[in-house]
């Protein structure tokens, strides 16, 4: 049942994940984040989780707070010193780490491929030039939590206005949707993300086969990938879960 599954975000990412999608997202200078706009969409984002029975973690509380009140110290007025003058922009607290963080985040991803690059893994190949229509795979990357959440808010744009937004409804499996999205992906390369609700306007259908798309990414049996121009996910099934078995 639906009332049962939680998602814990530990197993996706964290705040900093969340605060770098929406820069990039927003394609603002990280150095001149627009901390009113980034805190809006990243506490509507914490709204959309928890909706989803996506546990919200305490760092993430904790995010907002700090950048509720880098936005307070922005609002409070300057006297025209030159001591205040020099005074620090408070939005660099958000930024060191944030730039610390993704330089991070960059070296353990590099690490990654170089170690993946050692071992006999047999991975299925995405066919970027056939199914993206573009001549490079430098505008492919695989996306986690957040896009997904995003890709979603616009599926649901187009739910029947009346039905709510309740998790909690009887007779809904979530291990039969799961097996019914496995089934899809069996019979193709690949599938974008909006077509596998084609067909499914109420909430809830909606809400069920994005939860299934989740813990299949969760349990990599799944992988997405967006085409960043145009923001199209595709997902592929991994190839026996990503794992070798070797040549034998």
């Amino acid at each position: 049942m639906l009332q049962d599954y939680e998602i814990k975000l530990e197993i996706f990412e964290g705040p900093m994940d969340l605060l770098l999608h929406l820069i990039r997202k927003n394609k603002v200078d990280i150095y001149d984040i627009p901390i009113a706009l980034i805190m809006g969409q990243y506490l509507k984002y914490l709204d959309m989780m928890r909706s989803l029975n996506i546990d919200v973690a305490g760092e993430f509380l904790e995010m907002a707070a700090t950048l509720a009140y880098i936005k307070s110290r922005m609002l409070v007025p300057r006297v025209g010193s030159e001591e205040e003058d020099l005074e620090e922009d408070p939005r660099m607290e958000l930024v060191r780490p944030l730039l610390e963080y993704a330089k991070i985040k960059e070296a353990a991803q590099i690490l990654a491929n170089s170690l993946q690059l050692d071992r006999d893994v047999y991975v299925r190949n995405i066919p970027t030039e056939e199914l993206w229509g573009t001549e490079g795979s430098e505008e492919i990357a695989e996306v986690g939590l957040f896009a997904l959440v995003n890709a979603l808010q616009e599926v649901l744009k187009r739910a029947e206005p009346g039905d709510f937004m309740e998790v909690n409804v009887e007779g809904m499996r979530l291990r039969d949707r799961i097996a019914q999205v496995m089934e899809v992906l069996s019979g193709v390369s690949s599938i974008t993300f909006h077509e596998l609700f084609q067909g499914k306007v109420r909430k809830m259908d909606i809400i069920l086969t994005f939860l299934s798309i989740l813990e299949l990414v969760r349990l990599r049996m799944v992988r997405a990938f967006q085409h960043q121009p145009s923001g199209i996910i595709r997902l592929y099934l991994a190839a026996d879960g990503d794992i070798a078995t070797g040549p034998h």
